[in-house]
């Protein structure tokens, strides 16, 4: 979420988003390098995808696709305590790169779009460590963070959500996501059916703000975890600046908690 040119509000803050907010204080995230099979990342996707027989077994016990590979893509660790949690990879779709997962499904929809000059925030593989979801029930709220601070960075017209479909309710919920299109199947070889979702974020980054203020962050944060220096991102553990930057828009309001 953006700190910069924003109205104030002086919001009410929820118990709910006050409790992230601490949680975040011990939160880092990581930008993996990609072509590093051995990144823990890939084991952590791997042991989720087959604790529910998404992916057949192999030898490595690694989850990797072609789309780890491409130029418009990126992959990020989250860790608490120093643990690592789970894991986002975010595609940047845009007519000049349109690799990504939901292109594999939804090429029918979206190529007519990038045509026109529109581009997307695409997040997938999102991964979760079995423990660590038991003990963080909100862990969800901490990853997809990422796909916000990217849309901050990006400025998509849409931040897609290619979904299994008991999960669509969260995203609609949070993030105003609408259906666009149903089940159909990704690639890399996983065995479930999708449904495109996308969000207009753009449209509802105001009401996200106010109602989950640890989505925000500042520039420098933004920068550090999306920016052209590519050397950059792989140095060490970024720290969340979601207090700070709600705090200066006055989104944040923990002793006014509801």
């Amino acid at each position: 979420m953006r700190t910069e040119a924003a109205p104030t509000t002086g919001t009410k803050t929820t118990r709910f988003a006050t409790a992230l907010m601490d949680i975040l204080d011990r939160v880092e995230y990581r930008r993996v390098n990609l072509s590093e099979l051995t990144d823990p990342v890939f084991k952590l996707r791997y042991d989720a995808y087959r604790r529910e027989d998404f992916i057949p077994a192999n030898a490595d016990e690694i989850a990797s696709d072609d789309l780890d590979t491409v130029p418009n893509g990126m992959c990020y660790g989250i860790y608490i305590d120093g643990q690592l949690v789970s894991s986002l990879r975010l595609h940047h779709l845009t007519a000049e790169h349109r690799h990504s997962p939901s292109m594999t499904a939804y090429a029918d929809i979206l190529h007519p779009m990038l045509d026109k000059g529109m581009h997307f925030v695409d997040p997938s593989r999102f991964t979760a460590d079995r423990d660590a979801a038991l003990a963080f029930p909100a862990l969800p709220f901490l990853t997809l963070r990422l796909a916000a601070m990217a849309c901050e960075y990006f400025v998509p017209d849409y931040c897609l959500s290619s979904i299994r479909q008991e999960h669509a309710a969260f995203y609609k919920r949070v993030f105003a996501s609408q259906e666009w299109a149903g089940e159909r199947f990704l690639g890399g070889g996983l065995k479930f059916p999708v449904r495109l979702y996308a969000a207009s974020y753009t449209a509802i980054r105001d009401n996200v703000a106010d109602r989950f203020p640890f989505f925000m962050s500042t520039p420098e944060e933004r920068e550090k975890m999306f920016g052209d220096n590519p050397d950059a991102h792989f140095l060490g553990l970024i720290q969340p600046t979601a207090r700070a930057a709600a705090l200066s828009e006055q989104r944040f309001a923990p002793e006014a908690a509801e």
